[in-house]
């Protein structure tokens, strides 16, 4: 279908509808049916307003319901133009969600929430690229392109210094582009220095590259940052493997572990209820500094024997947290005192304006993830709140804000362990420490709902599960219409985006990433002089 540049195509005319449920649009005879789309965004020509909406279900009419008892005979193409243009017709459901009115003011202002109805029989017409840069705005200081909607090559933005000011989430099945996308919005917050970010990552997807099915592999932060980003690791070994030059290597002494982490790590351990409880018995008696290195230390039968007589721990128990525990004595990165504080490094480089990507190598079980990312944060984030609180106090500048990316986030943020971890109580707070979070999830349902409602901003690729999309979608204005969209999702780099750093949901599909043309795009320099450039330094270190 072809699109003026100023005026996209006329569709038809509004026929009935409601504000909670929507326009009623009947299609034009020359409207093909079959190129109406759910997700694409069409706009709607009242008195004295223009209202902006997205088609959310798409139907076949009759006049005379006797034709859908009886067809007629349509093999006669004659016949059939007849018919479809004065007995059938088709007809579209849209829900407006922007309205922009005629007056300077009001384009000054920008759309504004709907809160009225177009008149009957208001024409109906598909929205030019000029409608969605009015809504979406322009890529410029604050706005970065993410994707483009359906059938369009216009640009769709996400508003990054609004996207920062709460926590955000990516969900979808597996294999959909969650990875892309959040790369993409992580190279926005470097690009527009809205925040500074901890990424937690598990799979060493943003660090040095990442993995596509396109490309052989794609650049990660640190190829096209150099100088903004360091990356950090937990294993050394695995960063030689793979050629991969690193800032700093990440060791935790036992004393850094509390009696919560081992909490938290309750399932993955495999604990019991009485273990569990054990934990804290130990603190008490040798210190939270000291408990787990004295719990390694007991070495004879004897000795084990007189502290559960003293703690009143069953052996059962014991047997049990000692298999469990001895599973992180064989961390090479978990050592009896570290030689470094991991903590005052990582503060060294967000407090220098640069963003820090922990790889964990070979390290991908989820206990080692969720120990180490619940560790580390809860420290990082009690320094934001010392700093904020002198701030408020002594009147000099707050933190700069930081994010931090969480992958398998209904490990964190479960309704059993959400009270336990950091991150619920960031998720909940909304920046009142100047920290927010991106989580990143294939299980939305397994997050806490009072967490879920929480987040600011949340893109969706396709679920098939269908406590997944109620979970995405819950306390969303309009929630049925958009599990429509969202069922008719692509399973591939198609993704519903809405919240606090957009005006409206929209479908976009994700912009390219990992080509030589993409990071051209992107503000890069050219890909051959970006693998020279990180080649020299490999060779310099090694």
């Amino acid at each position: 279908m072809n699109e003026s540049s100023a005026h996209g195509e006329r569709l038809g005319i509004v026929v009935g509808g409601s504000l909670t449920g929507g326009m009623e649009v009947k299609l034009d005879s020359a409207t093909p049916i079959e190129e109406m789309a759910v997700g694409r965004y069409v706009v709607i020509e009242g008195q004295t307003s223009r209202f902006f909406g997205m088609i959310t279900d798409i139907e076949l009419g009759a006049i005379d319901q006797q034709l859908t008892i009886t067809p007629p005979d349509i093999a006669d193409s004659f016949i059939a133009d007849v018919v479809t243009g004065t007995s059938t017709y088709g007809k579209l459901q849209v829900t407006p969600m922007l309205t922009i009115s005629g007056d300077a003011t009001s384009l000054l202002e920008g759309p504004k929430p709907v809160k009225t109805v177009p008149r009957h029989f208001s024409p109906v017409r598909e929205a030019s690229e000029q409608d969605v840069e009015l809504v979406f705005g322009r890529e410029d200081e604050r706005h970065f392109y993410v994707g483009t909607p359906l059938d369009m090559e216009t640009k769709v933005c996400l508003n990054i210094p609004e996207f920062v000011t709460r926590s955000n989430g990516v969900f979808g099945k597996s294999g959909t582009g969650k990875t892309f996308l959040t790369r993409l919005r992580l190279i926005g917050m470097v690009q527009k220095g809205a925040a500074a970010n901890l990424i937690f990552d598990m799979h060493n997807e943003y660090g040095w590259e990442g993995t596509s099915e396109h490309v052989p592999n794609v650049k990660g932060l640190k190829q096209l940052f150099p100088s903004q980003v360091a990356l950090f690791t937990l294993d050394e070994e695995s960063a030689r493997r793979r050629k991969v030059s690193t800032d700093y290597v990440v060791q935790i002494g036992y004393d850094e572990i509390e009696p919560e982490d081992i909490a938290l790590l309750r399932e993955t351990l495999n604990l019991t209820e009485p273990a569990i409880e054990a934990v804290y018995q130990l603190a008490r008696e040798f210190g939270q500094a000291r408990w787990l290195e004295g719990f390694f230390d007991l070495s004879t039968r004897e000795e084990t024997k007189e502290l559960l007589e003293k703690l009143h721990v069953h052996e059962s128990s014991y047997r049990n947290l000692r298999r469990g525990l001895e599973r992180l004595k064989r961390l090479s990165f978990l050592t009896p005192r570290a030689r470094d504080n991991s903590v005052q490094r990582i503060l060294e480089y967000l407090d220098r304006g640069m963003h820090v990507v922990l790889e964990f190598g070979r390290y991908t079980d989820i206990t080692v993830y969720v120990l180490v990312a619940n560790i580390l944060t809860r420290r990082i984030y009690d320094q934001y709140r010392e700093r904020m609180e002198r701030a408020m106090g002594e009147k000099v500048d707050k933190p700069h804000p930081l994010v931090i990316t969480i992958e398998e986030a209904h490990k964190f943020l479960n309704p059993e362990v959400a009270d336990q971890t950091i991150f619920g109580i960031i998720a909940r707070e909304m920046r009142k420490y100047n920290v927010t979070l991106l989580v990143i999830d294939q299980r939305p349902s397994g997050i806490y709902d009072e967490i879920m409602s929480q987040l600011g901003t949340k893109a969706t690729y396709l679920l098939d599960n269908e406590k997944d999309i109620d979970s995405v979608l819950m306390g969303v204005s309009g929630k049925s219409e958009l599990k429509t969209v969202l069922s008719k999702l692509e399973a591939k780099q198609q993704a519903l985006i809405f919240g606090h750093a957009l005006p409206m949901p929209v479908v976009v599909k994700t912009r390219e990433y990992g080509s030589t043309e993409s990071y051209r795009e992107l503000g890069f320099r050219e890909a051959a002089e970006l693998k020279r450039k990180a080649e020299e330094e490999i060779k310099d270190l090694f």
